[in-house]
C-alpha cells in the first residue's frame, strides 16, 4: 500500500471511529416529573367534572411511567389499562384511538403485546415538534370520553410544553 493510500485509510478509519464515539451520550427531549404530573391531574379533575372516576398515567417517550395518578372511587384496574394505552401511544406516535383504526388488520396480535392494549384514551405529549411522553386514562365510560379528559388536559398547558 503506498503511503498515499494508508495516510486516506487511516483517516477513514478515524472519521468511523469518531462517529461512533458521538453517539455514546445522547441528549433527548423527555418530560419531567412536575409536568407529567400535572397533565395527570389536569385529566383527573376533567372527568371528575363529567361524572367519571379515572385514572391516568403519563409515561415518558420510551414507555417508562413517569406519573401514575387514580381518582377516589376509580378501581385499580384502570391504572393498568390507561398506563398500557399509553404505551400503544408511544409504540404508535399516534393517539391511541387513531392506531387502533389504522392498525385493525394487527390490532389483536399488539394486545398481547406485553404492556401494549389497543383501546382509545391515549394521546402523545408533544413539545416543540417532538413526542416527550403520552398520556392515557381510563375509568370513563368509552374511550372517546377518556380521550376527551386528555385533551382538555393538554390544552391547559400548552404554554409549558412550548416553552420546552
Amino acid at each position: 500500500m503506498t503511503g498515499l493510500k494508508q495516510v486516506g485509510l487511516a483517516i477513514l478509519m478515524g472519521s468511523l471511529a469518531f462517529s461512533a464515539q458521538a453517539e455514546d451520550v445522547l441528549q433527548e427531549k423527555n418530560i419531567g416529573m412536575e409536568l407529567a404530573r400535572d397533565i395527570a391531574s389536569e385529566a383527573i379533575i376533567a372527568c371528575r367534572q363529567n361524572g367519571f372516576s379515572v385514572s391516568a398515567v403519563v409515561v415518558d417517550r420510551h414507555g417508562n411511567q413517569r406519573v401514575a395518578l387514580r381518582d377516589d372511587y376509580a378501581s385499580k384496574f384502570t391504572l393498568q389499562i390507561a398506563e398500557e394505552k399509553a404505551n400503544a401511544t408511544i409504540m404508535s406516535g399516534l393517539k391511541s384511538g387513531q392506531f387502533r383504526e389504522m392498525r385493525g388488520d394487527i390490532r389483536p396480535e399488539l394486545n398481547h403485546v406485553n404492556g401494549v392494549l389497543m383501546m382509545v384514551g391515549a394521546v402523545p405529549i408533544v413539545s416543540g415538534g417532538v413526542r416527550i411522553g403520552a398520556i392515557g386514562v381510563s375509568g370513563a365510560l368509552g374511550g372517546e370520553k377518556d380521550e376527551a379528559c386528555v385533551v382538555e388536559a393538554l390544552e391547559k398547558f400548552e404554554d409549558r410544553l412550548e416553552m420546552l
